[in-house]
């Protein structure tokens, strides 16, 4: 059991904000962020909540241990919560409430603990989740993607797979990339609409400039973390001239550890869009043109381009039928990209029961 270090209650716009910490140093000035967003959300007629939770903790860790009893409720799945800097947990049956967890390990790993800007704007993000609520969303819910992968090149052996597949070639392991995949849907499509939808709410509330702060500083870490690509990209080559790759998966691994280390930039630069910030949005746009886009396969900013009109077209009154349309068009996008270096990604979207 850990030792709980501060526990305080305030009261902001109506609102009763309990603070749980574990964390000895720091603390206050979060507290203060966290009261400022919950007071500028409270003057929105949309604002649900009576109370707000808000625990600041070393990690997520005692969180990702109560995970599969409250998976439902969060956002986006759990896979990688243990690595978020921040999580808001709602029951979408009763929004009278919600708990914010704060990571300090991956808040101080990113840079953010120390920059209220950028703190503001991550609270603001997930504050928006339960407020961004609507047909859309919900329709996202429920969707289903099942998916074929067929493998194509001169040197490797046609193998197909249904979902987890056993094996795609002698030469990679399957688990990557089909792993690498899987989160590339993840995050673009299954969970992209209530990403987007939230930025959107965000920026609408008056939270634009906290945004814009955040997206910017994400966008210059990219433009740095070219240099990992550069080192990917040679180690890549390297096992390629050993015989341990042939030259066509290298290139698809290439690829999509660019998809998938770049692609999502579209959900915060679209909300901008969204929002009428288009100022803003060129300003995102020009750095990625400028320091991102020249270091990657010219199928990444192609597919960027497209998955950014697919984002501003979403609508937030969607029909199940309607979500399964615009998800074809989304998967399409990354067919497209993933067919110029040799994987042919078949797909069928369904919706669950619901």
């Amino acid at each position: 059991m850990r030792q709980i270090t501060h526990l305080s209650l305030h009261r902001v716009a109506g609102t009763e904000l309990r603070v749980i910490s574990d964390v000895e140093q720091g603390v206050l000035p979060l507290i203060q962020v966290e009261e400022g967003v919950v007071r500028i959300y409270a003057q929105k007629a949309l604002w649900p909540h009576r109370w707000v939770d808000l625990f600041i903790l070393q990690d997520l860790g005692p969180l990702v241990s109560q995970l599969p009893i409250r998976a439902d409720l969060l956002p986006g799945g759990g896979a990688a919560l243990a690595h978020r800097p921040l999580v808001n947990i709602y029951d979408l049956a009763d929004l009278s409430g919600c708990h914010v967890f704060i990571n300090r390990q991956t808040m101080e790993k990113e840079g953010y603990w120390d920059d209220p800007t950028a703190v503001q704007g991550l609270l603001a993000h997930e504050h928006a989740h339960p407020l961004a609520e609507n047909e859309t969303t919900r329709a996202s819910r429920r969707l289903q993607a099942k998916l074929w992968y067929e493998m194509k090149n001169e040197a490797a052996e046609m193998v197909k797979g249904e979902g987890k597949a056993e094996s795609i070639s002698s030469v990679a392991p399957p688990s990557r990339i089909l792993g690498l995949l899987d989160l590339l849907i993840c995050k673009l499509l299954l969970n992209a609409p209530r990403e987007v939808l939230a930025n959107e709410v965000a920026i609408r509330c008056g939270f634009d400039e906290a945004l814009l702060h955040l997206d910017r500083r994400n966008v210059d870490h990219a433009g740095r973390s070219v240099t990992g690509r550069a080192d990917l990209y040679r180690q890549l080559r390297e096992r390629e001239k050993q015989g341990g790759l042939t030259s066509g998966m290298a290139d698809l691994l290439l690829l999509i550890g660019d998809m998938d280390g770049y692609l999502d930039l579209a959900l915060e630069v679209a909300a901008f869009y969204r929002a009428g910030r288009q100022s803003d949005a060129q300003r995102l746009d020009a750095q990625l043109e400028t320091n991102v886009f020249p270091h990657l396969v010219p199928e990444v900013p192609r597919a960027y381009a497209d998955l950014c009109q697919q984002y501003i077209a979403l609508r937030a009154d969607l029909t199940p039928c309607e979500m399964m349309t615009w998800g074809e068009a989304v998967l399409s996008i990354l067919a497209k990209a993933l067919a110029s270096k040799g994987l042919v990604l078949n797909h069928r979207l369904e919706m669950a029961q619901g």
